[in-house]
């Protein structure tokens, strides 16, 4: 199946799953390394953002043995006509983290987006501080294009955001 691992499996984000999208995007710990602003959600921010992702590629990503809800990934600013799009991955659950679920889920949408979407390049931001998450992309095979120097302000200092990106040729070729 396109959308399953041993592990894991992915399943479309539904309207049921806005209670645990605002748990995650609450808690600062897990969004620490996924946005610039650290600002708090109500109910109403997690809808509108819900409305506004519904249509899209947008999926949550479970673990099989206990079926728990882990994470979401998804395909955003999707572009059939360039054939592009950007990659938003996190995993919310902090019991899950540092086992390679995230590689997993990335390698999933890899071939969702390569082989069944024939899109040609995906692209994705990163922290200059999270190094984990620059390693796993560029051991995915993700090239750094760009570097946004100094773009943000956390814990006293600036921070980077680089820009990173896999063409579908270098998918194939890997």
């Amino acid at each position: 199946m396109v959308f399953e691992t041993d592990r894991i499996y992915f399943r479309k984000l539904g309207k049921d799953d806005v209670k645990t999208l605002y748990k995650w995007h609450n808690d600062v710990e897990v969004f620490t390394n996924m946005r610039s602003s650290l600002d708090l959600y109500n109910h109403e921010d997690i809808e509108e953002f819900y409305d506004k992702v519904k249509e899209g590629k947008n999926f949550v990503i479970v673990e099989k043995e206990s079926n728990t809800d882990i994470g979401s990934i998804s395909l955003v600013g999707l572009s059939f006509r360039q054939r592009n799009a950007e990659i938003l991955l996190l995993i919310g659950e902090k019991d899950y983290w540092g086992q390679g679920y995230g590689k997993e889920a990335f390698r999933l949408l890899l071939n969702y987006a390569f082989n069944e979407l024939n899109l040609h390049r995906l692209s994705l931001k990163v922290f200059s501080y999270n190094q984990k998450a620059k390693k796993m992309y560029e051991n995915l095979g993700f090239q750094v294009e760009g570097k946004l120097r100094e773009s943000f302000f956390r814990d006293g200092e600036w921070h980077d955001i680089y820009i990173m990106s896999m063409l579908q040729k270098d998918y194939f070729e890997q």
